[in-house]
């Protein structure tokens, strides 16, 4: 059986010795560095990061990279909804920043820094590795951080010195919470606190996760009453879709998730053969197997939901894929790639779904080549579902400066070389 405090959030255990521990996370580092293995006494948290961190080549030396200038990091203050509650982030975090020399820092749920605040003379050191507003600290960009893993995990997580892949973050220890929107409990960022050893402790992990609570329930009493007749699908980035509706929140089953999706995207209804084929790749597949499938859904959202004859949806259910595609529609791609948080249901392989997920994805990738914005590119290629996509590292390398291509001009020489090795492997087979 797994030890729980093997699973542990919190950096330290209490009584540990922060610079004994120091000294054995550097060791460790150095070890996975150079021979791929991780040793004790290395969290499993940090242990999967670091890993994660490896696949995306984050190089351990460097700084990270500052993505906006100061006109775009204003539009994306005043665009995003956690500026709503900035006032009280800072009347929470202000004195404790204050006291302690910390930092207090609020990023987008693409690791962008969109605030960072506190003391000068911690500001001034942390600006030296780039911790500053506009620089992305997203784990697949600088590697783990607490920041940027509270994202990739969607937790609270602390992270402590020379857990950080990158040496010249490996002084500094953090601590961040993810926030997400109240209503629909898709990710927006997170809030982050860092500084010295100190923040170690168990409270500053405590004291985050309050901050990060404390912004959601504000966001709930500035956000509109929902409307009773309508609902909300969150279905991009997960095999398991959450339905808000009638004031509660349903994670829905894999099968569920796929049947609301095109319920969603055909307001109008679809009749059980047209259900049934767009479902099911198995046309032997009975009538009967999807009545049953949509009678346990029926159960779960309430009979006055789903009707059928033909079966549809009867509130108006809206849903982030549309948002999504209405925003790129509107020309706002920087702000469509904020709602998208992955393919839509990735792991399905429902015929109709596949097609509605390569759809947007496809709409998406062209807006952002068409955009050539390289930070944009770089959300994309640096994402689990981006980082074999050639014509987005492509594109990516063709809107850098020659300065900065040298690392994605070496991920697009990979990518080709594997490609080239599949494609002939595919006609030796043939």
């Amino acid at each position: 059986m797994t030890d729980r405090r093997d699973e542990s959030w919190v950096a330290l255990d209490a009584g540990a010795d922060p610079v004994e521990r120091y000294g054995q996370l550097l060791r460790a580092h150095e070890q996975f560095m150079a021979a791929g293995r991780v040793l004790r006494p290395v969290r499993p948290l940090v242990a999967a990061s670091w890993q994660r961190s490896a696949r995306a080549r984050v190089s351990p030396d460097g700084a990270a990279c500052v993505e906006l200038d100061e006109e775009e990091l204003a539009a994306c203050r005043d665009a995003h909804p956690l500026a709503r509650v900035m006032p009280l982030i800072r009347e929470l975090t202000g004195a404790y920043a204050g006291d302690g020399e910390h930092l207090v820092a609020v990023c987008d749920a693409l690791g962008r820094l969109l605030w960072v605040e506190g003391d000068r003379r911690t500001r001034s050191a942390a600006g030296r590795m780039n911790f500053v507003p506009g620089a992305r600290w997203a784990e697949s960009a600088v590697g783990t951080n607490a920041p940027g893993t509270a994202l990739a995990e969607d937790r609270p997580v602390q992270v402590f010195t020379a857990e950080h892949f990158r040496r010249p973050v490996q002084r500094w220890t953090c601590a961040a919470a993810p926030v997400h929107d109240p209503r629909t409990g898709r990710l927006l960022g997170a809030v982050d606190v860092t500084g010295g050893d100190g923040l170690a402790h168990p409270h500053s992990l405590g004291f985050v996760q309050a901050v990060a609570r404390a912004a959601e329930a504000e966001l709930a009493l500035l956000a509109p009453p929902p409307d009773p007749e309508g609902a909300f699908l969150t279905a991009l980035g997960s095999d398991e879709a959450l339905l808000v509706a009638d004031g509660r929140k349903l994670r829905l089953s894999p099968r569920h998730s796929e049947i609301l999706v095109l319920l969603a995207h055909h307001p109008q209804g679809l009749g059980g053969d047209e259900l049934l084929l767009a479902l099911y790749e198995d046309e032997d597949v009975s009538p009967v197997t999807l009545r049953a499938e949509l009678s346990r859904l029926r159960a779960v959202l309430g009979p006055a939901l789903l009707a059928s004859r033909p079966y549809r949806l009867t509130a108006r259910v809206d849903t982030d894929f549309d948002t999504v595609a209405r925003r790129l529609g509107s020309g706002a791609v920087a702000a469509a790639m904020t709602v998208y948080g992955g393919p839509l249901l990735p792991g399905s392989q429902a015929p109709a779904v596949a097609r509605l997920r390569r759809r947007h994805a496809d709409q998406l990738r062209a807006a952002l080549i068409a955009r050539a914005d390289p930070g944009l590119l770089a959300d994309w290629a640096y994402s689990p579902w981006g980082e074999e996509d050639l014509p987005v590292w492509q594109a990516l390398a063709d809107a850098l400066p020659p300065s900065q291509r040298a690392h994605v001009q070496a991920r697009l020489t990979e990518l080709t070389r594997d490609q080239a090795l599949a494609t002939g492997l595919q006609r030796r087979r043939a």
